[in-house]
This record gives C-alpha cells, sequence and structure tokens, in this order.
C-alpha cells in the first residue's frame, strides 16, 4: 500500500514539475514564452546613491534568471520589462521628546522609501500587461544608524521586495 502511495506522489511531481505551466518558484508560465528581456531601469529620483540603476537592473535579471527557465534577451523577448526608479525619498516617521524645554524635539526615526515605475509586456497573452508602481520602506533610527555606511544595504533591501513584488505580478500572476 505505501509503495502505491509513494508511487502515486512521485508521478504527480514529475508531472507538475515537467509540464512547463508550474515551478515551484510560484511562477506560472506559458511553456511557449521562451526569452525575457529587461531593460535598464534608469534613475530618475533626484535624491539616492548614484548607482541606483545599476543595482536594479542587475538585481532583477539575477532574480529573473535564477527563480525561471527564461532565456534573457537583450530586447524583443517573449516577455518585457521596462521602467524606471522614480522616487527616493527620506522622511520623518515618529518624533522623540528631548525632554528639555531648551532644547527642540527632533525626529527619531526616518524612513526610506523607494518607488519603481514598471511596464510589463506579455508578447503571447496581452491580459497580464501592466504599467504600474511599485513601492517599499524601510524605517531606520537616525541616532544609532549611520545612513552614509548603511545606505546601500538599505536600498538593496528595499529593491529586493520590490523586485519580488514585481515578479510576482508579472509571471506569478498574483
Amino acid at each position: 500500500m505505501r509503495l502505491i502511495i509513494f508511487s502515486g506522489i512521485l508521478v504527480s511531481l514529475l508531472g507538475l514539475a515537467s509540464c512547463g505551466v508550474y515551478g515551484f518558484t510560484g511562477a506560472s508560465i506559458s511553456p511557449d514564452i521562451k526569452t525575457i528581456s529587461i531593460g535598464t531601469f534608469y534613475n530618475n529620483a533626484t535624491l539616492g546613491p548614484s548607482n541606483m540603476s545599476i543595482l536594479f537592473t542587475e538585481a532583477i535579471k539575477d532574480y529573473y534568471q535564477q527563480n525561471t527557465s527564461l532565456t534573457l534577451v537583450d530586447e524583443e523577448g517573449d516577455l518585457q520589462l521596462e521602467g524606471y526608479i522614480s522616487d527616493y525619498r527620506i522622511t520623518p516617521v515618529s518624533a522623540s521628546a528631548s525632554g528639555n524645554d531648551q532644547n527642540a524635539d527632533f525626529s527619531s526615526n526616518s524612513r526610506i522609501t523607494v518607488t519603481v515605475s514598471c511596464a510589463y509586456i506579455n508578447t503571447k497573452d496581452d491580459e497580464f500587461d501592466f504599467d504600474r508602481n511599485f513601492s517599499f520602506f524601510v524605517d531606520y533610527d537616525q541616532n544609532q544608524t549611520d545612513l552614509a555606511s548603511e545606505e546601500q544595504a538599505f536600498v538593496e533591501e528595499i529593491f529586493d521586495q520590490i523586485i519580488l513584488d514585481i515578479f510576482n505580478a508579472s509571471v506569478a500572476n498574483w
């Protein structure tokens, strides 16, 4: 009996893995889609590290290559992603009292927010096309964190989440 159950499970898993529509990363890509082209995501934000364009573009290319079987091509892929970094801002999140009438109150926590505008085109099925903004943020304590030394790590953390959101919206159909 155990052998029959085990065989059934094994056949089911092999069937799911080989059908080409479902992958264990959550991507549901039609078997007739073979390529993806990802254009350079230029930095149109007025603030932020100068290398954000390169960081984001390379990170999103790497993510799609690691999590799909698609071949990355320079242009005219079956799937196409392009866009730009539209906003980078640092805003105060919470105030902290100085505890002294002679000193001003100040912001103790700040938030870095990055917004990326992304257009997605599925040349095989335009039902899934979109053109929208993706945004994420990281909060930090400005009294205990040196922004100059930590900003790169914060931006990478934000980009990781935005890339996951773009991936889910495009090939995972979430």
